[in-house]
């Protein structure tokens, strides 16, 4: 829902804000891209919608952590046609939009009334908008933006923002190296505490301790625990871990925007001799991914690779949607980006990032989740998690408490 903000008026203009000259740098390498897409496809202006769930463009494009529940940026084709715009539902993001000095100009949307957007729009005088997430546009929204444009071509730019945000730079590799270091901290977290007796919940609020701690600002986790009747992973429930049990989960902090993820399974006590063969089969399905990745491939080429283990392995019906979603995913400004599944044929250029992972159930040992976010080089993969890939354990379960709760044993 959209909420509706005070019908007064209120617009800002960005003072000269002295940008730090790495940001300087970053923000007109961002718009370069994107004006080098917008003339690709003929766009005269763009404008970047966010819902509440789904901001990564507007952050794009403005470095501004948000709250409202919508928000946009009007970015012109012409640099010298207009400023760049920021606009939100929400009158407290307004000084969060133009503290970056991202921005040119920051105003207060009302969405019945939207002339504050649809006024600067209208006075580009555009042929051809693209509105990146013009799929969740409102229809309130999206007839305000056709009245004030009768004759104008809206069309989707979402999948343009996408390939855009697809090359990750050096500055935002740089962050993601410190998302990646939360991660790290976040699954010690976790495996410290594991015991019988402890519910899944109780994990989760660890977890998240520790990484607000480091400064997450949010972190997206998902958490199953018990044998081979595991067939996926929820949000935590009550349930109480017992001896034997797999604890799985996929961890997904996010940090100054960034969202990198990191999945791993872990045993309460010593794991079984099926629980290993699990995790060799997973192993090896993460190892095929990394050998396919390098410039130029494409997500199926990678998930391929990882689905052809368990097919030669004679689990091939185990990589199906009966079973399984996706083999990996992009990370970035949004935690799920490109696919990594067979049939998306998008090529994954060097410096893309995504998580190679070949999640799913298997009647070896349950479901099992295993994977590592990577970097694309010329040179292969780089992992950017330094948390080993092995099948974790602790020393609780086997014969009651041998030492101090959690703590993992020697392998």
């Amino acid at each position: 829902m959209i909420t509706t903000p005070s019908r007064t008026p209120q617009t800002s203009t960005a003072p000269g804000t002295s940008l730090d000259p790495a940001d300087l740098a970053e923000r007109d390498l961002r718009h370069r891209r994107v004006r080098a897409a917008m003339a690709e496809e003929g766009l005269d202006a763009l404008l970047a919608f966010a819902p509440g769930w789904r901001r990564e463009n507007v952050r794009y494009f403005t470095d501004a952590r948000l709250t409202g529940a919508a928000s946009f940026v009007l970015f012109p084709a012409d640099s010298a046609a207009a400023e760049v715009s920021a606009f939100s539902t929400r009158r407290s993001d307004l000084p969060a939009l133009a503290a970056p000095g991202w921005v040119g100009r920051t105003a207060l949307l009302d969405a019945p009334q939207p002339a504050a957007l649809t006024d600067p729009l209208r006075d580009l005088r555009p042929r051809r908008v693209g509105v990146a997430h013009l799929e969740l546009l409102p229809g309130l929204l999206a007839d305000a933006l056709r009245r004030a444009l009768p004759g104008a071509e809206f069309v989707s730019a979402t999948a343009l923002m996408d390939r855009v945000r697809l090359v990750k730079s050096d500055w935002e590799l740089a962050r993601m190296r410190r998302t990646a270091a939360v991660c790290a901290a976040g699954w010690q977290a976790f495996v410290d505490v594991l015991e019988p007796g402890l519910p899944e919940y109780r994990i989760v609020a660890e977890v998240e301790a520790e990484i607000k701690r480091l400064g997450a600002e949010d972190n997206f986790m998902l958490i199953a625990s018990g044998g081979d009747e595991v067939r996926g992973m929820t949000a935590p429930t009550p349930r109480s871990l017992e001896a034997g049990d797999m604890v799985r989960t996929e961890l997904t902090p996010q940090m100054a925007g960034y969202w990198l993820q990191i999945c791993r399974s872990a045993v309460v006590g010593p794991p079984s001799d099926a629980q290993r063969r699990s995790f060799d089969l997973f192993n090896e399905s993460v190892e095929a991914g990394m050998a396919a990745t390098r410039p130029g491939v494409t997500a199926h080429d990678v998930a391929k690779a990882q689905n052809d283990v368990f097919r030669r392995h004679g689990y091939g019906e185990y990589c199906t949607s009966t079973y399984t979603r996706v083999r990996g995913h992009g990370h970035g400004l949004h935690l799920d980006e490109t696919p990594i599944i067979e049939g998306n044929e998008t090529v994954l250029p060097e410096n893309a990032v995504f998580i190679i992972h070949p999640n799913t159930y298997t009647p070896i040992a349950g479901y099992h989740v295993l994977g590592d976010p990577v970097r694309v080089t010329k040179d292969g993969p780089e992992v950017l998690i330094s948390t080993e890939r092995k099948l974790f354990h602790s020393a609780e379960g086997a014969q009651g408490r041998t030492g101090r709760p959690g703590k993992e044993a020697a392998a």
